[in-house]
């Protein structure tokens, strides 16, 4: 067994309790999915949000996804000038038999954030 960590973003739409969480259930979600995770095998989860996104706690929502005994966190991302607005980050760590590639995932604008894995997308 061996442990990795898959990155993941999505740029949420606004700064609403509900457009945060439907943001944080989405990422999540698709975290899971593309990288054929049960969260049995989840060792923790990192959300970051930036400045301007303040109504709503990402890891509240990722809980509704069975995640009860995840150690879930979340914290503020560093205020960068010219840093895309709205976002929120996730880095998953996992537990893996050593087969596949982490699978990042950047929804929703948030791929600018990593063009070199989206180009030609």
């Amino acid at each position: 067994m061996s442990v990795r960590a898959v990155r993941g973003a999505i740029q949420v739409p606004e700064n609403s309790v509900a457009a945060i969480r439907a943001a944080s259930v989405r990422l999540t979600s698709e975290l899971l999915a593309r990288n054929a995770l049960a969260p049995g095998r989840i060792v923790s989860l990192v959300f970051s949000l930036t400045r301007d996104l303040s109504r709503a706690n990402p890891a509240e929502a990722a809980r509704s996804l069975g995640l009860a005994e995840v150690p879930l966190f979340c914290l503020q991302e560093a205020e960068v000038a010219g840093s895309l607005p709205r976002v929120i980050r996730a880095l998953l760590t996992y537990e893996t038999d050593g087969g596949g590639q982490p699978v990042p995932v950047y929804l929703d604008g948030a791929e600018e954030l990593r063009p070199d894995l989206y180009s030609g997308s």
